[in-house]
């Protein structure tokens, strides 16, 4: 059996011969999840190949439907005094633009100080988390998983592949969207910048093949992320600094700004082979939370809350199943359709917007037709975003 990596935690003792539920992945969706199942006595053992606290790929704007969520979970938001945002606004890569209140609002924080907070509870609660520790399979049979790690091999009634966009994990099932995101291969680039800049205001700026976010985070800082197409990097032989000065600044709103903020990283964080295609909730009895389950458009601003609203659901269904008032058939039924029900307008929403995001004349028409009509932009905004949970 592996070690479990977590000096820190309150009661030390050797991880169980079976765990109730494997996690595999260490984001907002696996932490949450494990904090809420280790909540109830449930055994819990959280693998992550990073370890905390580490940067990741992520615009970093979350929806406000997820703060009382967040402050149950144990975080202390009102005390870290975060920029909450009020309004968006939206360039075509012509410069013209947009701007509107947002119906529900959001707040600015790193992924860098939420997610080590998220793992520091987790601990708390009970969790045994294995950081720099890569899940490399799992096999299920007789009502039992085996999970192969770079620790050592571990046991579990359930698991929940909570690891993002895409692992080796996907590759290994044969997962459908794999094969679709060959064709629409998309890179994700984060910085974190110094900038004057609103503080209540995301930013969205469309150029050819893709677009550009900025917001406040803490500490006074802003986190300025784009998701572009693979073609674009490729077409800029592979320099990041040349597609940006190259396609990026072609939209005017995008030149100033990167004229004028000062760049944090020595180079940017990136990610890449990206998909936003349809996924399955379910793959060889693993219950997938988060991005695993269904990626949203970034433009969205909403991935975030929707992995932690997905945590939420999963660890009711589990909850039954562990209580003996599902068996394994029916928990899975349910969290699928309760997963569907939740997201499934938001990620049809997004995949639309998509299509006019990123195309320079449909990105300038659709703002230039919704421009009279801010009660139609609205409802968009809410079409992408749920109810406090």
């Amino acid at each position: 059996m592996g070690i479990p990596l977590a000096p820190d935690r309150s009661i030390m003792t050797n991880p169980p011969a079976i765990f109730d539920t494997a996690i595999i992945g260490g984001g907002l969706a696996g932490l949450s999840l494990a904090i809420l199942l280790s909540r109830k006595g449930y055994r819990i053992g959280l693998f992550e190949k990073e370890t905390y606290p580490f940067h990741k790929v992520c615009g970093e704007y979350i929806s406000m439907e997820s703060w009382d969520f967040l402050n149950q979970l144990g975080l202390p938001l009102n005390d870290w005094d975060l920029p909450q945002i009020e309004q968006v606004t939206i360039s075509a890569p012509n410069g013209s633009s947009i701007t509107e209140f947002l119906p529900l609002g959001g707040f600015g924080i790193s992924r860098f100080k939420l997610d080590a907070a998220l793992a520091g509870i987790a601990k708390k609660e009970g969790t045994f988390l294995f950081e720099n520790t890569r899940v490399t399979g799992t096999a299920f049979e007789k009502e039992i998983f085996t999970i192969s790690t770079s620790a050592g091999l571990f046991r579990a009634r359930t698991v929940c592949g909570c690891y993002g966009k895409r692992s080796n994990l996907d590759v290994k099932w044969n997962r459908s969207f794999i094969h679709s995101s060959r064709k629409a291969n998309y890179v994700g680039v984060k910085y974190h910048v110094r900038a004057s800049f609103p503080a209540k205001e995301i930013a969205l700026h469309n150029f050819s093949g893709g677009y550009c976010g900025m917001s406040k985070i803490e500490e006074d800082r802003y986190c300025l992320c784009y998701l572009t197409m693979a073609k674009n990097l490729k077409k800029s032989g592979h320099s990041i600094q040349e597609m940006e000065n190259r396609i990026l600044e072609q939209n005017p709103k995008l030149r100033e700004l990167f004229a004028n903020v000062e760049k944090l990283y020595e180079s940017p964080l990136t990610i890449s082979q990206i998909s936003f295609a349809k996924k399955t909730q379910l793959v060889d009895h693993v219950l997938c939370v988060g991005d695993a389950a269904g990626t949203i458009t970034p433009l969205c601003g909403n991935g975030m809350s929707m992995a932690l609203h997905g945590s939420k659901i999963a660890a009711a269904c589990l909850d039954k199943f562990f209580c003996h008032i599902y068996d394994r058939a029916r928990m899975e039924a349910d969290y699928q359709k309760q997963w569907s029900r939740t997201f499934g307008r938001r990620l049809r929403t997004g995949r639309m917007l998509q299509r006019f995001f990123g195309n320079p004349f449909l990105s300038a028409l659709l703002l230039r037709s919704l421009r009279p009509f801010p009660g139609i932009i609205r409802s968009l905004i809410r079409s992408t975003h749920g109810e406090k949970f």
